[in-house]
């Protein structure tokens, strides 16, 4: 064996130093730190205030409550999809990833480094917005083990989906700069039309429909499953919490992610190409 051979650093290695190297540059972002960890709970504190209702549909779930699993949701749509494109975006714009494509760093360890990091934020993200629901709005939180994996299973596939449509809307993002400007809109009507900022059953049927297509809705819905009491299922536009359908919908959404990720993805720009 050459000395090369034996000095090169193993797949595992140079993913563990391309995870640092994302989760150095995202705590140096305080425009991301404050994008992903200190809106959603500054929303969360301000709508569950403003708008709190103690007994939805007298199930006796405060509207804040029920807002927390829908900020929940929308957390991790926000750390998968919107700030992930962005700033694989802004890469792609400013020649990181045409160096980084020019380097032995496979493919695979750069992708596994945003995922171990988009990952890592979310869980913190999800930590803190559940904190302040249960001091805040008196939450509940799960003691069976059972909703704990129904909790763990819509996050995992959730952060997935929302993560593998990140690195897909990338590549349709021509300007780094720009890309913010275009996802927020997209991700603010996914919030208001999936149940986040307003009861989903009190949405006119239509936008109901519409949403449906959507993962946010299935996400959010999945969410109040574990955080909200049973009463409230009946409460849902079908009665139900609809967890298998939750499970394929955003198993749909991550496969199509997916196959769109590896058909369009490119290191470079497309005047480079």
């Amino acid at each position: 064996m050459s000395t090369a051979a034996a000095q090169a650093p193993s797949w595992w290695s140079m993913t563990v130093d391309r995870t640092r190297v994302e989760l150095k540059e995202f705590l140096r972002s305080r425009e991301q730190m404050i994008f992903i960890f200190f809106f959603p709970m500054m929303l969360l504190a301000l709508f569950g205030a403003i708008f709190n209702t103690d007994d939805l549909y007298g199930t006796g779930v405060s509207f804040g409550q029920y807002f927390l699993a829908g900020m929940i949701a929308s957390g991790i749509l926000n750390t998968g999809f919107q700030s992930l494109a962005i700033s694989i975006s802004i890469d792609r714009s400013e020649d990181v990833l045409k160096r980084i494509h020019a380097t032995p760093l496979p493919p695979t360890a750069y992708f596994t480094g945003k995922i171990i990091q988009v990952l890592i934020v979310s869980i913190v993200q999800v930590a803190l917005l559940v904190a302040m629901g249960v001091f805040l709005f008196d939450v509940e939180l799960p003691t069976d083990a059972g909703t704990w994996v129904t909790f763990t299973w819509v996050f995992v596939i959730g952060l997935a989906a929302s993560t593998a449509w990140g690195i897909a809307t990338s590549s349709l993002l021509r300007n780094g700069k720009a890309a913010s400007a275009l996802l927020t809109p997209i991700v603010l009507a996914l919030q208001f039309t999936s149940g986040v900022f307003f009861v989903f059953t009190e949405l006119p049927v239509w936008i109901q429909n519409i949403a449906q297509i959507f993962p946010l809705k299935w996400l959010a819905q999945g969410m109040r499953s574990v955080f909200l009491p049973e009463s409230f299922e009946a409460a849902e536009a079908t009665g139900s919490w609809q967890l298998p359908m939750v499970a394929i919908m955003l198993s749909v959404w991550l496969v199509a992610g997916l196959i769109i990720s590896a058909k369009t993805f490119r290191w470079l720009r497309v005047e480079d190409r």
